[in-house]
């Protein structure tokens, strides 16, 4: 009888998935063609292109030559995720399909630059649906500070997310200003950093744990970003504590919500909600819409309800079944 190994996927390289044993030796395994299988038929109502993922809890057993076969991934407490890239994957009718960036995450650190690229409210509410929706605790990082000489915009910014009950973390990191504070916050647990090309999420990483992770400039013919970190992978800082680094994205669409649920993954809805005509109210043009009366009466943001639409409007509902 085989004898099963616990592991976990800390990186995943075309066909290679490489994991972590129980002593913290690097086993590089592949995937059975048959298991694929079994999980896509398992999965299929679920649309996703993830079989196995970087944070992946598995179940492996040892060849001779010292690599490993995946024989079982172990339920997931959470994963984040978006909805696949258009080029990627798209099905039949339309629906894009599901893209699992990481799994098994304590806390999502969305990173945005304060200039070069300049901040994008839009972009980080997205990634805060993303985060919310699959249980995931959910930090801001607004970057580049430096390159500010008037502070009043990244204190605008740092107001608008704190009174919504979010932690806000203002960073440089060329000058290493609040690297401390987000460092003491991934302790003893799973990190993800996540957020747009260009952001200095590598510098970051670089800055807090003397890792020697690629950077690049932000490109002066776009102002965007440009990718440097092309595939996820997590990092072991110390026994109990990990981060994973991610590539920069250009476009973030949530995935898996209905119209109806999107407004409780708003924190600053949530009181508002119950007091709305209908339980399935999409808070957009329904009568006695208790979130409309509330960004009428400025109780709720208007730059939070506009990026609200905004995703409501890319929620397709004939992705059920």
């Amino acid at each position: 009888m085989e004898k099963k190994h616990l592991g976990k996927i800390f990186r995943i390289e075309s066909k290679d998935y490489y994991v972590w044993d129980a002593n913290g030796n690097e086993i590089r395994c592949n995937l059975p063609g048959k298991f694929k299988n079994e999980l896509r038929i398992k999965k299929n109502k679920l649309f996703t292109l993830d079989y196995v993922v970087v944070g992946d809890d598995v179940e492996f057993v040892r060849n001779n030559d010292g690599s490993g076969v995946i024989k079982k991934v172990c339920e997931r407490k959470n994963c984040l995720s978006r909805k696949a890239l258009k080029s990627r994957a798209v099905l039949n009718r339309g629906e894009r399909v599901e893209q699992i960036i990481a799994s098994n995450v304590n806390n999502l650190f969305i990173i945005a630059s304060i200039l070069e690229p300049p901040i994008n409210n839009r972009i980080i509410d997205r990634i805060i649906v993303a985060g919310e929706s699959n249980k995931i605790n959910v930090n801001i990082v607004i970057n580049k500070i430096d390159l500010l000489k008037q502070k009043e915009q990244v204190e605008f910014w740092k107001n608008f997310y704190e009174n919504i009950g979010y932690s806000v973390f203002i960073t440089s990191a060329i000058k290493g200003i609040g690297i401390e504070n987000i460092k003491n916050k991934t302790q003893d647990s799973v990190n993800i950093f996540w957020g747009p090309s260009g952001v200095g999420k590598s510098s970051l990483l670089n800055a807090m744990f003397a890792l020697d992770l690629k950077v690049n400039e932000i490109s002066q013919y776009s102002q965007k970003g440009v990718h440097t970190t092309v595939t996820c992978s997590m990092i072991k800082i110390n026994k109990d504590t990990f981060v994973i680094d991610t590539p920069g994205i250009r476009e973030i669409a949530p995935y898996g919500i209905k119209k109806e649920d999107l407004g409780y993954y708003f924190k600053e809805f949530i009181p508002f909600i119950k007091n709305c005509r209908f339980n399935t109210c999409t808070h957009s043009d329904e009568p006695d819409c208790a979130i409309v009366e509330a960004v009428e009466n400025n109780f709720i943001n208007l730059l939070r309800y506009e990026s609200y639409i905004n995703i409501l409007n890319t929620i397709e509902q004939d992705m059920y079944f």
